[in-house]
């Protein structure tokens, strides 16, 4: 298993399977949504709160968060000095 970045509350994902973080705020990210929602591959990982990331890894798995895009890739840039 890959180094393991924190998404927010208490969720982690593995940083060497993530391919693209990106705004919820677009149609097209909207369509990830719910296509991913239809194929049964979203995790959602707000605990209820607004979703202001997705997460998308190789594994065609869609992942929302509850943290900035800003946050999560400043994680991520974080592990890869370590």
């Amino acid at each position: 298993m890959g180094k393991l970045i924190n998404i927010g509350y208490g969720n982690v994902v593995n940083a060497e399977r993530i391919l693209a973080v990106i705004t919820p705020d677009s149609a097209p990210a909207k369509r990830i949504i719910s296509r991913s929602k239809e194929k049964e591959v979203l995790i959602d990982a707000t605990q209820g709160r607004k979703t202001k990331s997705i997460l998308i890894t190789d594994t065609e798995k869609v992942i929302l968060s509850a943290l900035l895009p800003e946050t999560i890739t400043g994680r991520v840039s974080d592990l890869s000095k370590n």
